[in-house]
């Protein structure tokens, strides 16, 4: 079973928080705060991240079976990028679990681009040599902006371990930025919300998604890129709570 963060909120429509590639539960705790005043919220680790199980795989399939069985009742779901992935995969073949789906910076097809970078990065961090997170900051080098401090999020310094199954990430990679190929459609009202910088959502890649989202509506953030939550946190709250109240 994953791991979960819960945060109380009035009745109503609990949402599921699915996060991304080397990401966490704890990543999307301030924006999981001001969600729950209107409903409940459980943010989960995936699988191979943070406190939840180390497997051998990484499947969109693996991955949607999890999220599946943390819910015991219908839910809306948010997920984001690979996160984004999994939640697409979980409406599609359990769409009875799912009530309004939100999907960002991300399309159900493969991507070119891989993330061994920060893997690689990762992995050259003398973790038995490091006395702080400064010291592990200067060992992961030249990243993108951002990308070192949102790492650091996943070190245990105590236990000296990432909390990521680097080695999994590794071998499943071209699945994770890939896309599974999976019958049927999901008819429930969908967004996807995108960054205004960024090109992971093509307006190429609306065929398929209409063809597997029937009821896609597309909405962007001006000045955002991929991290969408991250840059721009109150627009994009904004925007999901808006989505996640119409009737």
């Amino acid at each position: 079973m994953l791991n979960t963060v819960s945060y109380d909120g009035p009745d109503g429509v609990p949402l599921l928080i699915v996060h991304g590639l080397f990401g966490s539960a704890r990543n999307w705790g301030v924006i999981a705060k001001r969600l729950a005043a209107t409903r409940p919220v459980i943010a989960v680790d995936m699988r191979n991240h943070g406190a939840s199980p180390w497997y051998d795989t990484h499947s969109y399939g693996g991955m949607a079976a999890d999220l599946a069985a943390v819910m015991d009742q219908p839910m809306d779901v948010l997920g984001h990028s690979m996160g984004g992935k999994a939640a697409m995969v979980l409406a599609l073949e359990n769409p009875s679990k799912v009530n309004r789906l939100v999907v960002a910076d991300i399309a159900p097809v493969a991507y070119s681009h891989t993330q061994m970078g920060p893997i690689e990065a990762m992995r050259r961090v003398d973790l038995d040599g490091i006395e702080s997170r400064a010291d592990a900051r200067a060992q992961l080098g030249d990243l993108e902006p951002g990308v070192p401090e949102f790492l650091l999020q996943s070190l245990d310094m105590k236990e000296k371990r990432w909390r990521l199954n680097l080695d999994v990430l590794v071998a499943e990679m071209d699945a994770i930025i890939g896309f599974p190929d999976v019958s049927g459609s999901f008819d429930g009202p969908t967004l996807f919300l995108s960054g205004g910088n960024s090109d992971y959502v093509k307006t190429d890649y609306r065929t398929e998604i209409k063809k597997l989202f029937p009821n896609a509506k597309f909405a962007k953030i001006p000045g955002a890129g991929h991290w969408l939550h991250a840059e721009k946190p109150r627009e994009f709250e904004a925007a999901v709570a808006a989505f996640l109240a119409m009737t």
